[in-house]
């Protein structure tokens, strides 16, 4: 059962970003200090990428984990009520998201996901940005 009414609900839910984030701006912010020059959510690639850094040819999705349905991580679990609505909303969520991955992939984009548990636990946030920084300079040195 809710503890909060639907009018609280719905307030509270429609305050809720879908772009500039918490989680993306602490990595825009890591990545800006290292150096790094980026573009945010370019509506030409699929998917809006949160972070296009065209230089290196890669782009970063910066995932929450209830939207985006992580799997084995203790910040993703369905809501008790209107459990079916979750689920089917989730797994599209999914599919979507696997699927415009495929896309910028066939465009010779190197996808990376962070998911917002890696970097909002304490003492892992670093650790994160430093295997992303080695992703996104590992692709260039493909190229």
């Amino acid at each position: 059962m809710d503890k909060l009414t639907p009018g609280r609900r719905s307030w509270n839910m429609s305050r809720i970003r879908s772009k500039d984030t918490k989680p993306e701006e602490l990595v825009r912010n890591y990545l800006f200090l290292q150096g790094f020059r980026y573009r945010k959510n370019d509506k030409h690639l699929p998917g809006k990428p949160d972070i296009v850094l065209p230089k290196y040819k890669a782009v970063v999705f910066v995932n929450g984990c209830f939207w985006h349905g992580h799997t084995n991580c203790i910040e993703y679990r369905l809501p008790k009520t209107n459990t079916e609505f979750w689920a089917e909303k989730t797994n599209n969520n999914i599919l979507r998201d696997q699927e415009n991955y495929k896309k910028l992939q066939e465009l010779g984009w190197k996808v990376i996901v962070v998911w917002e548990c890696e970097i909002t636990v304490k003492g892992k946030f670093i650790e994160r940005m430093q295997i992303l920084i080695n992703d996104i300079k590992k692709f260039r040195s493909l190229n």
